[in-house]
C-alpha cells in the first residue's frame, strides 16, 4: 500500500509537469489552430536559462526562474513573429515542418553554447519533506511544489480567458478569427500573447522537469514535449481542463506502468492507452468535435 502510494505519488508529480507543458501546446492549438513542435525546445532553453542564473551568477532560484520566464516569453514572442505569422496562410503542413525546423534550431543553438556534456541542475526549493507511515512514505518539497504550481496555473489560466479582455479576445480568435478581426480584435497580437503565455509555462515545467530529475542537456525538453503533446490529446488539445487532466493520467500511468509492469514498457503503455481513448473518443477526453465543411 505504502509503495502504491509512493508511485502514485509520483506519477502525480510527474504528471503535473506534463500537465503545464500541455496547457502550452493546448493553448497555442486552440487558438492558432497550429501545433508548435519547438514547444519542447523553449522548455529546455528555460532551464538552461535558471541554471546559469543560479550556477554562474548566484541568483536566488526565485529570481532565475522569473529571468528564465521573461526570456522564454521573448524568445516564443520572436519565434511566433518571423516563424510562423508569415506562414498564417499557408497549409498546416507547411507549418508543421517549419516548427521542427525551429525545433532542431534550437537545439544546435543550444549544443553550440552548453555542449552536449550533461548539467546537474541544482535544487530550486527544498525545505525537508513530508514523512509518512513511519518514514516509509517520503513526500519531497519539490514534488509538493510540482503539484502546487500545476494547481495554482490551472486557475489562474481559467480565470484569465473567463474573465479578462484579452482572455475573451482569445476565445474568439479561438471560435472565428475573420469575425473577431471584424470586430476589432488584435488577432496578431492576441496570437502573440498565446505564445508568449505558453513560452512563459515552457520556461517553469523546464525548471520543475529539472528539479525532480537534475540531468540537464539540449534534448532535455524532447520527450517530456512529446508526452505532455500526447496528454494534451489524450485530454482534448484546445481544452484546458484536458490538458490538465490528461498530464496527470498520463504522469500516473507511466508511474505505475514502470514500477509494476516494466521500466522498458512505461513509455509504450502510455502511447497505447492514447490509442485506445481515441478510438472511443477521437477529441480526447474534454474534446469538442469539430465539424468542417467541405
Amino acid at each position: 500500500m505504502v509503495s502504491f502510494l509512493r508511485f502514485f505519488i509520483s506519477g502525480i508529480s510527474l504528471g503535473s509537469v506534463y500537465a503545464i507543458i500541455a496547457l502550452g501546446y493546448t493553448m497555442v492549438y486552440g487558438i492558432a489552430k497550429m501545433l508548435n513542435f519547438a514547444h519542447g525546445d523553449v522548455i529546455m532553453v528555460g532551464a538552461y536559462i535558471a541554471f546559469c542564473a543560479m550556477q554562474y551568477l548566484g541568483l536566488p532560484p526565485l529570481v532565475s526562474v522569473v529571468i528564465a520566464m521573461v526570456v522564454c516569453t521573448a524568445l516564443g514572442i520572436v519565434i511566433e513573429g518571423l516563424a510562423y505569422r508569415p506562414l498564417r496562410q499557408a497549409t498546416k503542413l507547411a507549418v508543421l515542418i517549419t516548427a521542427i525546423g525551429v525545433s532542431y534550431f534550437l537545439q544546435n543553438i543550444a549544443l553550440l553554447i552548453w555542449s552536449s556534456n550533461p548539467k546537474v541542475f541544482p535544487s530550486v526549493f527544498s525545505v525537508g519533506a513530508i514523512r509518512l507511515f513511519g518514514g516509509e512514505l517520503v513526500i519531497t518539497s519539490e514534488t509538493l511544489l510540482t503539484i502546487a504550481a500545476n494547481i495554482v496555473i490551472m486557475v489562474a489560466l481559467t480565470l484569465f480567458t473567463g474573465r479578462t479582455k484579452m482572455g475573451k479576445a482569445m476565445r474568439a480568435v479561438s471560435e472565428d478569427k475573420g469575425a473577431a478581426e471584424l470586430m476589432g480584435i488584435n488577432v496578431n497580437r492576441t496570437i502573440s500573447v498565446t505564445f508568449a503565455i505558453g513560452s512563459a509555462l515552457a520556461a517553469i515545467a523546464g525548471v520543475l522537469l529539472c528539479s525532480s530529475y537534475p540531468t540537464l542537456q539540449p534534448t532535455t525538453g524532447s520527450m517530456p514535449g512529446i508526452k505532455a503533446f500526447t496528454a494534451a490529446v489524450f485530454g482534448g488539445i484546445g481544452s484546458i481542463p484536458g490538458a490538465m487532466i490528461g498530464g496527470l493520467l498520463l504522469g500516473i500511468i507511466e508511474i505505475l506502468g514502470k514500477a509494476y509492469i516494466s521500466t522498458e514498457l512505461g513509455d509504450v503503455l502510455v502511447f497505447a492507452v492514447l490509442i485506445i481513448v481515441l478510438l472511443f473518443k477521437p477529441a480526447g477526453l474534454l474534446g469538442k468535435p469539430v465539424h468542417e465543411k467541405v
